[in-house]
């Protein structure tokens, strides 16, 4: 470890461990939704990650093999098979390039933008539910970098463990 991470170490409190674990918890919670959601669709949740990839790339509804290997964080060899996996189930096709002839595009088929319409609209409704939860947590989180930590009593800081918004005690500003 390195002298200033041991330094920025020292200054932690147990309430930003806390904070920080809440957090991931919150994600892995979503993380969790979004697994259950694809697979009631018939998809893995690399599948739905890469539809999602294809028809949200900036720009564009369509992707080289390339630029889904890098959104997925998967080598290309991986995104081939993937896709070659969704093109025999119906959800994507390759469409040759125009500019250049060795290059195919890939692109969501009707099929494919109705599965991923519906997937979006259940994670835009679940997000809505979380969000008061990861905002309180943000807030913390910045408000720990703001000032020093504060040591709150039992219960007096932002964390989630699955209550509403309503039931989870911060520390007043």
């Amino acid at each position: 470890m390195s002298r200033n991470s041991n330094r920025f170490s020292e200054t932690l409190g147990k309430e930003d461990y806390e904070m920080l674990s809440s957090f991931r918890y919150a994600l892995r919670r979503f993380l969790k939704f979004s697994e259950q959601a694809a697979a009631a669709r018939g998809l893995t949740p690399r599948q739905h990650q890469a539809l999602l990839a294809i028809k949200g790339y900036p720009g564009r509804d369509y992707v080289t093999n390339g630029e889904l290997a890098e959104r997925l964080q998967i080598h290309h060899q991986s995104a081939v098979g993937l896709v070659n996996r969704l093109q025999r189930m119906g959800l994507v096709e390759r469409v040759a390039a125009t500019d250049d002839r060795r290059k195919s595009y890939i692109r969501l088929t009707r099929q494919g933008a109705d599965i991923l319409e519906q997937l979006t609209a259940a994670h835009k409704r679940e997000l809505m539910t979380i969000a008061p939860h990861l905002e309180l947590l943000l807030r913390h989180l910045q408000k720990s970098q703001d000032s020093p930590p504060q040591h709150a009593e039992v219960g007096g800081h932002a964390r989630w463990d699955g209550q509403s918004s309503e039931d989870v005690p911060i520390k007043p500003e």
